[in-house]
Formats: structure tokens, sequence, C-alpha cells
């Protein structure tokens, strides 16, 4: 078998678990062979080797069985950033990508910029933390997470883009553990009901920590804690924003509104005009 022939094997095989099967057949090879894109298509005539051969089909059949590919891959792209992914965090998604440019467009918006103060709420693989570091280079970061693993996977995520030295990594339930107040604090925290997440794929469902996902019966159990915890952690004219579900913005006002009566209180569409991000701004 060579390397086109196991491609159009995997492609194959993959559409009833996946809905981009020729990229994931693509990543699953790639990273058995341990080349770049463009590295496999000058070997697309190329014998695979019968340990190669093995290798491939368990990848296969692990994402068979719903496993995630990022997962398996043990690597997914963020922000045109490449993470190490575990299942010690979610997966990060391109729609909490907006996270971080609205976080920047704060930044830009204040002439003190450079000495802005951010706090990564619920960092997971520390994503959001790590790219900010890297648009904002002067900024000080502080990544909060309640899972010590998701916390470890943060840490190598800096340390593989060089930024370990300029996020500080916290250990907490949301702010209770943030001892100062800052700028900006911004949160991709559980969102989707609990009702919705039984209903999840097996490929989310059962792989993705739970915890970091299911916010309770509405969705926003833990999007309220963290409303009530930020006036004690926010600076004057400081933003909060905080990623939710394409249903919830009418809801999300309402609750940042109990906490922040005068604060100027909107909901942020992703691309396709869903619900995205609710911004507080004192």
């Amino acid at each position: 078998m060579n390397v086109l022939e196991a491609l159009r094997q995997a492609r194959r095989l993959l559409p009833p678990v996946s809905d981009e099967p020729e990229l994931e057949a693509e990543l699953l090879l790639r990273h058995c062979l341990g080349v770049d894109r463009a590295s496999l298509y000058r070997l697309l005539t190329a014998e695979l080797s019968e340990e190669e051969q093995l290798r491939f089909r368990e990848l296969v059949r692990r994402r068979l069985i719903h496993e995630p590919t990022a997962y398996i891959i043990g690597r997914k792209e963020f922000f045109s950033l490449d993470l190490e992914v575990t299942p010690e965090a979610i997966i990060p998604r391109p729609e909490t990508e907006l996270l971080v440019e609205l976080a920047i467009e704060v930044a830009q918006e204040n002439p003190s910029a450079q000495a802005l103060h951010i706090a990564d709420v619920g960092t997971g693989c520390g994503a959001i933390a790590v790219a900010l570091a890297i648009a904002l280079p002067e900024a000080k970061i502080a990544a909060v997470d309640s899972s010590a693993g998701a916390l470890e996977l943060a840490k190598r995520n800096a340390r593989r883009h060089s930024v370990e030295r300029r996020i500080r990594f916290i250990s907490g339930d949301l702010l209770k553990t943030l001892n100062e107040r800052v700028n900006v604090i911004v949160a991709n925290l559980p969102y989707v009901t609990t009702a919705d997440w039984k209903a999840l794929p097996p490929e989310i469902r059962e792989h993705e920590p739970r915890l970091a996902l299911d916010g309770g019966e509405d969705g926003l159990r833990v999007i309220e804690r963290l409303l009530q915890q930020a006036p004690g952690r926010l600076t004057p004219s400081g933003v909060l924003l905080a990623e939710i579900g394409h249903n919830q913005g009418r809801a999300a006002k309402a609750a940042a509104r109990t906490v922040f009566a005068r604060a100027a209180v909107k909901i942020v569409p992703d691309l396709a005009g869903r619900d995205r991000v609710l911004a507080v701004r004192i």
C-alpha cells in the first residue's frame, strides 16, 4: 500500500464519524509518518512499510470509535498556533478565537495597553493565554484553572511558544485565588446546558472533560458565578469577555446587568451572526 492508497482507504472509512474525512485522513497519516502536508503530497507514490500500515490502521480504528482526531495526534491549531491537546482539557474551537480578537482590540484602545493585566479564567490547554501573550508582549497575563492537569498542559504550551515567563499559572475556582485586580477578564467557561451535553456527539461527550462543558440546567451556572466574583477583580474601566452559547445572549445580558447595573453590556456575534461573547465594560 502506498501513501495515496492509504489516504483513499481512510477517506472511505471516516465519513460515518467525520464531517471532514479528507482532512482527518490527511492529519492521521501525517501524524503516522511524522511529515508535514507538503511532504505528504510529495510521497503519494511511496510505499508504506508494514509497521507504518499497522500504525495507520490503529489511528483510523481509534477515530472510528469516536476518539477525536485532535486527541489522537495530540495537536490542534488555534489562532495560527500549534498547541498540544490532551483529554485534560477541551479541544480549542475556532469560535473561541473571537475572545482573543476582542481582548486585543481592548488593548489597542488603551494608550497604556503595554501595561494591561489580563486574566484568562478557565484556561484549559492555555490557548487564549498563550495567544494573548504572543500578541501583547508587554501585557501581564494570569491563567487560572481548577484542574491541575489542565494547568500542566497550559504550561507546556506556554513553553512550546516561549512565553512561559510571561504567564502566571494559578490553581483555583474562577477568580477566588486571583489576588490582584486586572484590566481584562477573558473566559471560555462551561456554557452547554446539561440536556444539550447529554445529546452531544460521542466524540465530545465521551472524551472531552464534562467539567469544562456542562454549564448546568440553563448553561450559565458557572458564568453567573464568574460575574458575581468579577466586581472585586476588575479595575475601573475594566472589561469582561465571556464566551456563551448561540442562544444565550438575552439571559447572559440579564445576568450581567444584575451585577453590573451601570456597565455597558452587549453581545458580540460570531461570523455567522450568532450570539458568541458577552462583553461587559464597567
